[in-house]
């Protein structure tokens, strides 16, 4: 069972397991890219890895060695929400990998040679980024459906801002975010809640105080219309198709309903998404429906990669099978088939301290309603055949819809402009555009 403590203005989650000598450590921020400034798109990213290559005013490759010689893993992920630290020791080293936590969490170098290289790095990694067709969808599917707000900025930076971004830019954004209330830290594995404490008060007390940074980032109001935009790029005889809206909120008092339902519409390799595009006419290898939440309104999305030949038809089955989805509903015997594979699944979830603590964190940094992980069986098992069906047409629009294809323009877009009734706009963008 996780328990839940507090160092000063830090809450900190803690999981004993003795099956085996290791501790699991995450070290996150109460928030993440966000925190980046207009025109500053990968300045959190930059930052964290900077931190995790300059610890204590070593090298990358001393910091690697150290790691290394105790047995432990150590890497940063950086989300639009959060950030975290996390890292796996062998019990007997957990004392030295605190100190070497607190080099790279309290006393980063921030060496500028190893942020021009960093920043080199970052470059080629946007530039590769580009042979990536599945990325390149869901740059522009998230830059496009959420216009204008935070999320629509891209994690990792973008070519035309990382050259806007410097030392003293860095050194602000660690200076306004690192600070004992913005952490949030969990321990799982060998270590008890005594031990834990006193690691991470240590840890608390090294940094300045300051309380969590306020969210005043606002809901995402989503696209207008149905709209479509095409990656334009040359001699691809694939194509990559992403179509959704606005989604889901934890808050939502029809989350979980809407959960059930995406299940059914295309949450599992079962799922009518499926069945129709792969199993019954062959277009593509996968055909999903992703509902993922965060601590704003994220989106909703079908996902099929199919032909370039079959781009248009396809669009057209599963602007279809949306529809009947949303007029029509699921039914009972998919109810109780969601119910039951959600329910069977969710051991997976919670099989082991380290996931068990993670979800517990994620409630943390999300602000997820009390009880979410807790409760979460009860409430699907809870769940009746109209509030789903209800859900579907509350918070799913037909009308407002983006369309994001990554193909050769000029072979697919006529087709695909025709695939979509009651098109509002179109627009053709170059795959290398930044």
């Amino acid at each position: 069972m996780t328990s839940s403590l507090s160092i000063s203005d830090t809450p900190l989650l803690v999981e004993s397991s003795r099956e085996l000598p290791l501790v699991h450590v995450s070290v996150a921020l109460a928030t993440g890219a966000i925190e980046d400034p207009a025109g500053k798109d990968g300045l959190t990213r930059l930052t964290a890895r900077l931190m995790r290559r300059t610890g204590g005013g070593m090298t990358q490759q001393e910091l690697d060695t150290r790691i290394d010689s105790l047995g432990g893993s150590l890497g940063a992920d950086i989300a639009h929400s959060t950030l975290s630290f996390n890292g796996t020791v062998i019990r007997r080293n957990l004392e030295s990998f605190f100190g070497l936590l607190a080099d790279v969490l309290v006393r980063p170098g921030f060496a500028e040679a190893e942020l021009g290289l960093l920043l080199r790095e970052t470059e080629a990694e946007l530039v590769e980024s580009r042979d990536n067709d599945r990325a390149l969808a869901r740059r522009w599917f998230q830059r496009r459906l959420f216009d204008g707000h935070a999320y629509a900025r891209s994690v990792s930076g973008r070519l035309s801002t990382l050259p806007t971004l410097g030392h003293p830019d860095v050194l602000e954004l660690y200076r306004r975010t690192w600070v004992g209330g913005n952490l949030r830290v969990a321990l799982s594995g060998d270590i008890d809640t005594e031990q834990a404490s006193s690691h991470v008060a240590r840890l608390v007390a090294a940094l300045p105080p300051g309380p969590a940074r306020p969210d005043a980032v606002p809901d995402p109001a989503g696209p207008v219309g149905r709209r479509l935009v095409i990656v334009d790029k040359p001699e691809r005889t694939q194509t990559q198709i992403l179509i959704g809206g606005l989604g889901t909120h934890p808050h939502d008092a029809d989350h979980i309903a809407l959960h059930v339902a995406n299940t059914v519409l295309g949450g599992t390799f079962t799922a009518r998404l499926m069945n129709e595009i792969r199993s019954k006419r062959g277009w593509s290898y996968g055909a999903y429906s992703n509902l993922p939440y965060d601590r704003h309104r994220q989106a909703f999305s079908m996902w099929t990669f199919p032909k370039a030949t079959d781009a248009a038809e396809c669009i057209k089955v599963e602007l279809s099978l949306l529809r009947a989805w949303w007029e029509k509903g699921i039914t009972a015997r998919e109810l109780a088939w969601a119910k039951r594979y959600l329910v069977r699944s969710h051991a997976f979830s919670v099989d082991t301290a380290t996931k068990r603590v993670g979800l517990a964190l994620d409630a943390l940094l999300y602000d997820l309603p009390e009880g979410y992980y807790e409760r979460y069986l009860e409430r699907v098992k809870g769940v009746t055949l109209g509030e789903v069906n209800s859900a579907i047409r509350a918070r799913i629009s037909l009308e407002n819809l983006l369309v994001c294809v990554v193909g050769t323009a000029s072979e697919i877009a006529d087709g695909v402009r025709s695939a979509i009734d009651d098109l509002a706009s179109h627009e053709v963008i170059p795959f290398d555009a930044d």
